[in-house]
């Protein structure tokens, strides 16, 4: 199969994630209509409308692509792209309001990160990456900070909505690095918060139990910016592995020495 140009995805991606914010947007202050896929985790019509229109978009132009979809799963193909979407991360803070959420969508080729895209909401920074080529926020290139002590540094996290062995664990690590650092957020929206650290506004961020779909994008920004990327131990980072760790590459031995204590 031939290769397709690079910047003919990145543009099909940008294009799916605007088309995608219009439908999110048009929707941010009407009433709001949920389900629980979980006892706390949450879907709207919005999700499924924007997840809908992103791969209209991309099957506009790419109709052999694979496909892999929070709300609709797997559409594989024998193509060598795959396309990894969320239609809206961070649903619950879009549910309630609260200004932090987005859309995701890496572009893999041969199962290797090749492309990523985040539109943050909703304030609309567009976060791209294409291996390689460094990572952008608005057209504007990006580097992690230079912050090289936990003392000093802003971290963020999440939690999972499974409350299980991890979910204490990360209790456990949050009290203790926000005891340690100068504070520790959670904003509720992974990609978000990956390509907050690829741009310096923090320093940190780790996270257990996420999807596929959460990270994917914001994995590619934040190597192509220049943080280090592996799991809470320090081994090699799997898209489908069981945590996630992100960091300026300047604090992330003293993370890992600090966490150590905490993991089983």
């Amino acid at each position: 199969m031939s290769r397709i140009d690079n910047d003919h995805l990145l543009n099909v991606g940008i294009e799916a994630c605007l088309a995608a914010s219009n439908i999110i947007m048009e929707a941010a202050d009407l009433p709001k209509s949920s389900k629980n896929k979980g006892k706390t985790d949450l879907v709207t019509n919005t999700d499924i409308g924007s997840e809908e229109i992103i791969k209209a978009v991309i099957r506009s132009s790419f109709q052999e692509h694979s496909i892999l979809a929070e709300e609709s799963g797997q559409e594989l193909t024998p193509s060598e792209y795959l396309w990894i979407i969320d239609p809206l991360d961070g649903t619950t803070n879009f549910v309630h309001g609260y200004p932090s959420y987005g859309v995701s969508i890496g572009i893999y080729l041969n199962n290797e990160p090749l492309i990523g895209i985040v539109l943050e909401l909703p304030n609309k920074k567009l976060y791209t990456a294409v291996k390689n080529n460094g990572a952008y926020c608005e057209g504007v290139r990006i580097k992690p900070s230079e912050t090289n002590t936990l003392i000093e540094s802003l971290l963020v996290t999440g939690f999972g909505y499974e409350h299980g062995d991890d979910w204490n664990t990360n209790m456990d690590l949050f009290k203790h690095f926000t005891d340690i650092t100068q504070g520790v957020r959670r904003l509720g929206a992974a990609s978000i918060d990956i390509c907050h650290v690829a741009c310096g506004k923090v320093d940190g961020f780790w996270e257990y139990d996420l999807k596929q779909w959460d990270t994917a994008a914001g994995i590619i920004i934040a190597k192509e910016s220049g943080c280090k990327i592996t799991d809470i131990r320090s081994n090699g980072h799997r898209l489908d592995g069981n945590s996630i760790l992100i960091t300026n590459s300047l604090i992330h031995n003293e993370f890992v020495e600090q966490a150590a204590s905490y993991l089983n």
